[in-house]
């Protein structure tokens, strides 16, 4: 079988209570953590790209105070994640 192309493009990621200095931190932590999740283990099943076209709202993401910007981007990357199958309804 052949590996499925996956193209994500995320526009705008909107992230309350982060300082923006950690901003570039946390986004390329998203990306890492997406692109390992997408690679491992695909797309989660249900997922109806159409109805993700325009917005994918995770709804409120739990962070450990102080946790580190990267380990803040892997969480809201497991979180859109798993927005993706819940066709982004919030969590």
């Amino acid at each position: 079988m052949r590996p499925q192309r996956i193209a994500l493009h995320i526009d705008e990621l909107v992230l309350h209570g982060v300082p923006s200095a950690h901003r570039h931190r946390v986004g390329e932590a998203v990306r890492e953590e997406l692109s390992r999740l997408l690679a491992e283990q695909g797309l989660p099943s249900g997922v109806d790209a159409a109805a993700l076209a325009s917005r994918l709202d995770v709804g409120a993401i739990s962070v450990t105070p102080g946790a580190s910007p990267e380990a803040t981007g892997a969480s809201v990357a497991r979180a859109v994640y798993s927005g993706l199958a819940g066709g982004g309804q919030g969590r």
